[in-house]
């Protein structure tokens, strides 16, 4: 991916998760789902970049609030993307079955 591309997908992931701040919704009691909890998990959805153990810890920890983020239309592209599968696969996620 060149610089400009890298860049404008960071600035526009950025601003995704800002305007995410307001969309917390608890969907179980010890879970609440803020799709901000997946922030450090940016950089390996957008490129190369292996996740972080800070991620992949995140990411399992929303994985309740998985089939939220895949309905919600601000949301449900990215968490469908390849690399968003990257990053489940290589954090062992098992992702949950979706209605």
């Amino acid at each position: 991916m060149n610089k400009g591309l890298f860049g404008a997908v960071v600035v526009f992931l950025v601003a995704l998760v800002a305007m995410a701040v307001g969309q917390v919704v608890v969907m179980e009691e010890a879970v609440t789902c803020n799709i901000n909890q997946l922030a450090p998990c940016v950089p390996a959805m957008t490129s190369p970049a292996l996740p972080t153990a800070d991620c992949c810890t995140r990411l399992k920890q929303q994985v309740p609030c998985l089939c939220g983020y895949l309905k919600d239309p601000a949301f449900g592209k990215y968490v469908k993307s390849t690399e968003t599968n990257k990053v489940v696969k290589t954090c062992k996620v098992n992702p949950p079955k979706c209605k």
